[in-house]
């Protein structure tokens, strides 16, 4: 067996890559050829399996120990009509040999069931991609349906494309003709077929499938064996059809990961986990009060999974009725959580302010989505976050944090926690759909890496009166944290007065008095204002003279990936520019003004109209420049790795 380096470029996210070729171990007539990354791209109608099919390729390639990311892209309507434009539904796979951080910029594969997932796809697929296309049906009706008036496979718009057009539909009904199975029924297994061709070509395994199949349908075991059998042609064809000369190997990452135990993860999955973990860690039930809402539903469905550790989730009426539970669970002494997305967010506001006012721990889970209003629900972005600094009535400060990887979630959770128990506050946790749904691997951590978050719940009299009395005054404060006392009903002796009216200090007697308002507006700021969060660290790569960049990019929660792909882009480039990204948007770091000051230039992409620049620019008197994009989609890592060589040159 020979091999020789055909093309050598650098490795990162986007980027063209290595790729050796290896002719010999493929099979009769086969070569393999061994690359650094691939970009695959599932899609088809929303009932054709594609998210099913994404994740069971994700989850192989996770078990093979590639570095994966990936982006499910759902149709907003739950049914769409069936071949339509909107009813397209897509999973987007980036798996490496090395460390990745985005689900790529285009497809190296386009895998299209139908002629509206090639027509709603094929504007990003670049020319000399692959396309895999089900022929069965680009008939006259289904290509109608989208505007093709010529088929494309035949007209030669597709001349730039290697195409491999594969009656998958055909070929599916012809390998369970034995099931005794309708039309209908067989072709469901399609995207079982589609994805062990997938399988083949890049030498993914299959025991994984066929297990997680045969549990699946454990009920069903004849559309179990359907699936494994549709599975197990879609292999064999690859394997035997001329059509398919060359599979892929992309081997695993094994420079990529610290030692450790690893398994996919997607981000609403990794937050889950993280509130358990923070429950278990400060020795507290979890309670869930929510209301379902895209994309924020799948933590709800998980957290029910787990009664076994102390987990309570309350599904309600509305999001109004979510978070009053939860807010109860809070002056219960639970750890306390509601979930939603902006326009849950909205129907919260007064409980927030409420919960502001009682000061009680109370985590506000926002997985936020295009708006305004219904907007787009399964799209994402990062356009919540003055809603979230300023979105309450009167003076309401609240603590934000926001993850920047899906698996960054888990430790975000944690992080949030810790300042709602520790500073009696109701804290926002801003996730969005790009995090929420895309997957990565995650090294599970060990119990004792976890923080402790134990807390002391009032017991008995906090304060002595002049004439020598013992009393429980409910709004007396930590000389460090500023956090009132935790007391639990029932408590005896710790009776206190709690609501929306203004308390009076340290009694929480309701109280109208100008100067005493005046004090407790401040001091709950400077609770916030106090929070301790650790500095902003800031990736300045010194030239050989020891200088460092003049250029600034910083950026919050799942704009890391794209914006540490752009600058590994510019950087290979020879070009110089420093990078910082925020997780505590509220208070900020206690550096950051410093950092901003240090550059001649910072740049700010974000998935809105700019909100942390605005905060930037009013906070800091600093010229911070937006980049943004509200298309629902997340930033591309060229698109930002041009901004950003503008930005060096200007």
């Amino acid at each position: 067996m020979t091999s020789q380096v055909s093309s050598t470029a650098e490795q990162a996210d986007g980027a063209l890559v290595g790729e050796q070729r290896t002719s010999g171990d493929g099979g009769p007539g086969k070569e393999v050829r061994r690359l650094d990354r691939v970009i695959i791209r599932f899609a088809g109608d929303s009932g054709d399996g594609m998210q099913l099919t994404g994740d069971r390729f994700t989850s192989e390639t996770a078990s093979f120990g590639n570095d994966l990311s990936t982006l499910p892209n759902f149709p907003a309507e739950i049914r769409a009509p069936a071949g339509t434009l909107p009813g397209v539904s897509s999973f987007q796979l980036h798996f490496a040999d090395h460390d990745i951080l985005t689900p790529g910029d285009a497809p190296n594969v386009l895998v299209a069931m139908n002629p509206a997932a090639l027509k709603a796809n094929i504007g990003d697929v670049p020319r000399g991609a692959e396309i895999i296309v089900n022929t069965d049906e680009f008939t006259k009706r289904p290509m109608a349906k989208v505007g093709y008036e010529t088929n494309p496979l035949e007209d030669g718009s597709l001349a730039a494309y290697h195409v491999h057009p594969v009656p998958l539909t055909t070929l599916t009904i012809e390998a369970l003709k034995d099931f005794g199975l309708s039309r209908k029924e067989a072709e469901r297994s399609k995207n079982m077929f589609a994805l062990g061709l997938l399988s083949w070509m890049y030498h993914r395994p299959t025991e994984g499938t066929e297990s997680f199949l045969r549990a699946k349908f454990a009920k069903k075991p004849e559309i179990a064996e359907a699936n494994v059998t549709a599975f197990r042609a879609g292999w064999n064809f690859g394997e035997t059809t001329e059509d398919f000369a060359t599979s892929y190997e992309v081997a695993p990452a094994t420079t990529a990961f610290p030692t450790g135990t690893y398994r996919n993860i997607s981000g609403n999955l990794a937050l889950s986990y993280g509130l358990v973990a923070a429950a278990r860690q400060a020795d507290l039930p979890l309670y869930l009060g929510s209301y379902p809402i895209t994309p924020a539903s799948d933590i709800l469905h998980e957290l029910s999974k787990h009664k076994n550790f102390g987990v309570r989730t309350f599904q309600a009426e509305d999001e109004i009725a979510g978070i009053g539970a939860a807010l109860g669970a809070a002056f219960g002494g639970s750890l306390a959580v509601t979930t939603t997305s902006g326009p849950g967010v909205a129907l919260k506001s007064e409980t927030i302010g409420l919960a502001v006012s009682l000061e009680l721990p109370l985590l506000v889970v926002d997985i936020q989505r295009g708006g305004p209003s219904t907007g787009l629900p399964t799209k994402t972005e990062q356009a919540d976050l003055l809603q979230a600094m300023y979105g309450r009535n009167g003076e309401a400060p609240v603590p934000i944090v926001a993850p920047r990887t899906p698996a960054d979630c888990f430790d975000a959770a944690l992080d949030a926690a810790r300042i709602a128990l520790t500073y009696r506050t109701p804290v926002f946790l801003l996730s969005d759909g790009y995090l929420a749904n895309g997957s990565e691997p995650w090294r599970i951590p060990e119990v004792d890496e976890l923080p402790d978050l134990r807390v002391q719940f009032a017991t008995g009299p906090n304060h002595e009166l002049a004439d020598g009395t013992e009393v429980f005054r409910p709004y007396k404060r930590d000389p460090e944290t500023l956090a009132r006392p935790w007391a639990v009903p029932g408590t005896p002796g710790l009776e206190h007065r709690i609501g929306g009216i203004e308390k009076q200090d340290g009694t929480g007697n309701i109280s109208y008095d100008p100067a005493n308002h005046d004090f407790m507006v401040r001091t709950r700021q400077a609770k916030v204002d106090g929070i301790t969060v650790p500095d902003i660290e800031v990736d300045d790569p010194l030239d050989g003279s020891g200088r460092g960049a003049r250029t600034l990019v910083l950026g919050w929660g799942s704009t890391y990936g794209p914006i540490t792909a752009a600058v590994r882009r510019v950087r290979g480039a020879g070009e110089r520019v420093a990078q910082a990204h925020l997780r505590h948007l509220n208070p900020f770091p206690g550096n950051l003004g410093e950092v901003l000051r240090r550059y001649d230039r910072v740049v700010v992409p974000e998935m809105n109209l700019g909100q942390l620049a605005t905060l930037l620019r009013a906070k800091y008197l600093v010229d911070a420049r937006s980049h943004t994009q509200v298309s629902g989609m997340p930033f591309k890592a060229e698109q930002l790795a041009e901004v950003l060589k503008e930005a060096i040159n200007d």
